[in-house]
């Protein structure tokens, strides 16, 4: 894996996922958002299919097996909030700016692996406790907007985004 350059924009893929009126959300287990939740997802690999992106991501931080179904949408964090602060390393961090591609879909019925060394549990929460989070406990505030537009009926097909790698 490429070290990760933060002071640009980057790739990533994210999952809202959905059962009944209830969104799974995994715990940080390290770094400057220890402890927080966040919806699940990660760094897009260079030259990394997205959709076996998601499918990677979901599986290594929940357990679970995630067939996408459906784009959310697209979303871009500055996240501004962390600038600065040093993490567990002592590297200070510049400001990250992540461009999101966030995915519906299903997850398999039980878990089919054990969680991430990074994530230290998995929770289901209601749209209004996920409203009520700050900060302090949210690690990616823009969690807030996909969640309403979830319940608002917003989704795109997965043709929306094509992948090609010119050789």
């Amino acid at each position: 894996m490429a070290e990760r350059v933060y002071t640009q924009t980057f790739g990533a893929v994210c999952a809202l996922i959905v059962r009944g009126n209830k969104v799974l959300l995994v715990k940080e287990a390290m770094g400057i958002d220890k402890g927080k939740w966040h919806h699940g997802g990660g760094i897009l690999e260079v030259g990394e299919n997205p959709i076996e992106g998601i499918i990677r991501e979901i599986n290594e931080e929940t357990g679970y097996d995630f067939v996408p179904k459906n784009i959310l949408g697209i979303y871009s964090l500055v996240r501004t909030d962390i600038v600065g602060k040093q993490d567990e390393f002592g590297i200070v961090k510049p400001t990250p700016h992540p461009v999101k591609i966030v995915y519906l879909g299903e997850i398999s019925e039980n878990p089919v692996r054990e969680l991430a060394d990074d994530i230290t549990e998995i929770k289901w929460f209601s749209p209004e406790e996920i409203e009520a989070m700050g900060q302090d406990t949210l690690r990616e505030i823009d969690t807030k907007q996909m969640v309403k537009d979830y319940f608002a009926g917003k989704k795109y097909p997965l043709e929306l985004l094509t992948h090609t790698v010119q050789k």
